[in-house]
């Protein structure tokens, strides 16, 4: 049985997963952050922590297994129970126990668990599709320090020259106020010619428009009718692919899925966090909802989850 699977199922929805006679897996939200070393952005996310003092079992993995294997509630603890007796083992020996997407576990020289997380996967479904990046640093300061240096050292200075007859500036200056006068004059010149021809052709484009709508003549035949057959999408164990924010953002992505070789791809409202959620597809059964997660996780999306309840 694997278990860490289904103990990883649960970690997206509940913040302490509790393994009978073993521990139990905790998770604490932990905002964004930014590292100023490294200049990487982290968004928020679920830390997972485990607690060996928390041993009692309060039903939730056992009636998850029993519900998704379709066994009793008793053959579901007796197979925990078994697989615990295993892992204890294996600890007892000193080796590593790894829990596929959620850490390893060992035991020290003194017998007490220790806990490494994995820190590949986040359980907080509000930061789906956000990844860490490292942007690079911004040298804007190191470019002005740089052209204050430069022009410390070589200053710039306007040594007027001296001239001794400068009555040529005279003819000059009303030869550019002439040539400004007489450009200014033809440039509106011009500018008039350009609106008048625009408007007439504005004007001729319309008529013409209009001719053209008053003689067309629309022939609308009936168009053969099209069935389509379509399965309807029912069961209580739904494929998550993603919860979004935003409700266009969750039908994009159904129809990239479909697009992808997922015909039944959908999305089946809103969740209790106020996400669109957007499924691969639904099942009646449980054993066929393990199945085909386990075909997305290992060939489209290892970070897909199962989710059930009873949809309206």
């Amino acid at each position: 049985m694997q278990l860490e699977t289904y103990i990883s199922d649960l970690l997206y929805r509940y913040e302490c997963v509790t393994v009978p006679e073993f521990g139990a897996f905790l998770t604490q939200r932990v905002p964004a952050s930014i590292n100023e070393t490294t200049n990487a952005f982290y968004p928020p996310k679920k830390m997972v922590s485990f607690n060996e003092q928390i041993q009692k079992s309060d039903g939730l993995l056992t009636h998850y297994i029993a519900d998704i294997e379709k066994i009793s509630f008793e053959a579901a603890a007796g197979k925990i129970q078994k697989r615990i007796k295993a892992i204890k083992s294996s600890l007892m020996q000193g080796e590593t126990v790894s829990f596929k997407n959620i850490g390893d576990i060992t035991l020290n020289s003194e017998g007490k668990i220790l806990f490494e997380p994995t820190y590949h996967l986040n359980y907080l479904t509000d930061a789906f599709g956000l990844s860490q990046f490292v942007s690079p640093t911004v040298t804007r300061e190191v470019y002005k320090e740089t052209a204050e240096t430069i022009e410390n050292v070589i200053p710039i200075a306007v040594t007027p020259e001296k001239r001794k007859n400068r009555s040529y500036l005279k003819y000059a200056a009303v030869a550019v106020i002439a040539l400004s006068l007489g450009g200014f004059a033809a440039s509106n010149f011009y500018v008039n010619k350009i609106e008048q021809h625009n408007q007439i052709a504005q004007e001729t484009a319309e008529q013409q428009l209009d001719t053209k709508i008053q003689q067309a003549t629309f022939n609308l035949n009936p168009l053969p009718a099209i069935t389509v057959n379509l399965t309807k999408q029912s069961g209580n164990y739904h494929i998550i692919a993603g919860a979004f924010r935003v409700e266009d953002n969750s039908n994009k992505m159904v129809q990239q899925l479909r697009k992808q070789g997922y015909p039944n791809a959908r999305t089946i409202g809103m969740n209790k966090s106020g996400l669109y959620e957007v499924v691969y597809a639904s099942y009646e059964n449980g054993k066929d909802a393990l199945k085909a997660i386990r075909n997305i996780r290992t060939n489209h999306n290892k970070d897909a989850w199962l989710s059930v309840k009873k949809l309206n």
